[in-house]
């Protein structure tokens, strides 16, 4: 590629300078004009999720809690697939900041062959959950609809992974809106897949459990291929010609994107695996605890999109800032992320603190059986209200390291966080001072609480240490 190719219309966005508050301002502008529609590409990939749960649930709940199990083992395959796919945007952030477009193209490519390498293993250990659900003691029935739903789903992994580099190329261009427009068209698909796949519509065969393993399986093949397919159609995005000499090796960027993307896969596995287990534990308190808890963890996981968004913005404004040497702006641009994420996260904080009974029964039929419940679920929900600021603050914390390319201490602090200090908390509390589910909940907000604290600090001291801070900063 030549570089008269690259235009004006590849420019991701400027790097904020001049006064003070008006570099304040114009950073804020900059973050929420990517975060917006982030934050909506996360909450439009919930709705996906929520898709199958509704179709399968009026299969049966036999079939809802097969696909459940085998979404368990999927989940964690995708996280660590996602790993070096999630190392692209910064590195391409970091290049444009450095005034490297032409290091953009090996980026991408380098981040597609990672998915094709990553996958082979990760489907190996797909296509072994049924005996793995077995041997986790799952009742055999389970276990065997948890393996068949998954012989269709595996196969969509490649692509979802390499849907996820496709959409941190277009994020890293401050392009957000294209992956957008693939997961909102993602979503009608899959609904249609999954009504023809499970229940035999439109002359298909009714396939059950494996329908809709496939009907995921499609859904993400269609999402990577309107995704090409925009790319190609965008002048800022065709540019770079993301696929030219795609057999062509570049093992400095391949090697850079594992470095990077490992840990950061690590990273989220570390916390998702605290929730995880979270769940179990609560399992252990009967099924009122159970419900009441599913219930609860419903909210701010949603909520929980939006600083995930804002996140993912502001990973491609540090890197673009620290790419180009401005390590004053860099600071900025992750101070302003973890201050949006934080103000939304304490909006919605206070609606659980003021609705708690409204939202839980909101879940709930009017049964009075159900009144344990939804008491129950109130105590988790001020809980919640209070670790919703700390995850997002941490999230954004994280997200800001990761603009630059500092992702290795944020893996060790998720994982003494989550696994040295949340989980210890969680047992203590919820078994050695018999505080039950409310001890679980509060060990969550205690883990969460650490990593915020260790991950604000890292970003402070790394961004102050890479560069002297100007008054004005």
């Amino acid at each position: 590629m030549t570089e008269p190719e690259l235009t004006e219309a590849t420019d991701p966005g400027p790097v904020i300078a001049g006064s003070r508050h008006g570099a304040w301002r114009a950073e804020l502008c900059e973050l929420l004009r990517l975060a917006v529609p982030l934050a909506a590409t996360q909450l439009a990939q919930m709705a996906i999720l929520a898709t199958d749960t509704l179709m399968l649930g009026h299969l049966s709940k036999e079939a809802l809690a097969a696909a459940a199990l085998g979404n368990t083992v999927y989940f964690f395959a995708w996280l660590l697939g996602c790993g070096p796919a999630n190392a692209v945007s910064p590195v391409i952030a970091h290049v444009l900041g450095e005034a490297r477009p032409e290091d953009v193209r090996p980026t991408v490519r380098m981040g597609l062959w990672a998915a094709l390498m990553v996958t082979p293993p990760l489907l190996v250990v797909l296509l072994l959950t049924h005996p793995i659900m077995l041997l986790l003691g799952q009742a055999p029935p389970l276990a065997e609809g948890a393996g068949r739903f998954m012989s269709t789903l595996c196969w969509g992994l490649p692509f979802a992974i390499g849907f996820q580099v496709l959409r941190n190329y277009a994020t890293a261009l401050s392009r957000p809106v294209a992956p957008m427009i693939v997961v909102l068209l993602a979503i009608i698909f899959n609904a249609l897949g999954d009504w023809c796949l499970i229940f035999g519509h439109l002359g298909l065969p009714a396939l059950g459990l494996a329908g809709s393993g496939l009907a995921s399986a499609l859904s993400n093949f269609f999402s990577f291929s309107v995704m090409l397919a925009i790319i190609h159609l965008t002048p800022a995005l065709r540019a770079h010609r993301i696929l030219r000499d795609f057999r062509v090796p570049h093992w400095g960027h391949l090697r850079e994107t594992f470095i990077l993307g490992i840990p950061i896969g690590l990273t989220t596995i570390f916390e998702a695996m605290l929730f995880n287990a979270a769940t179990i534990l609560m399992g252990l308190f009967g099924t009122t605890a159970l419900a009441a808890h599913q219930i609860a963890i419903t909210i701010p996981s949603l909520t929980f999109m939006v600083p995930l968004g804002v996140g993912l913005a502001a990973t491609v404004r540090v890197g673009l800032a620290a790419g180009a040497g401005d390590m004053v702006a860099a600071r900025r641009a992750g101070f302003i992320a973890m201050g949006v994420a934080m103000t939304f996260m304490t909006v919605s904080s206070a609606i659980l603190l003021i609705f708690p009974k409204q939202i839980a029964g909101a879940w709930f039929s009017s049964d009075p059986a159900n009144a344990d419940a939804i008491a129950l679920t109130v105590v988790f929900l001020h809980v919640a209200a209070a670790f919703q600021v700390v995850d997002g603050l941490q999230v954004s914390a994280a997200m800001a390291l990761r603009g630059l390319k500092d992702a290795r201490a944020p893996m060790w602090i998720a994982g003494a966080s989550y696994w040295l200090a949340g989980f210890p908390m969680c047992v203590a509390l919820g078994f050695g001072l018999n505080m039950r589910g409310l001890g679980v909940w509060i060990g969550l907000a205690f883990g969460l609480a650490v990593a915020a604290v260790l991950l604000v600090w890292r970003f402070a001291w790394r961004s102050g240490k890479m560069s002297p801070i100007r008054k004005d900063a």
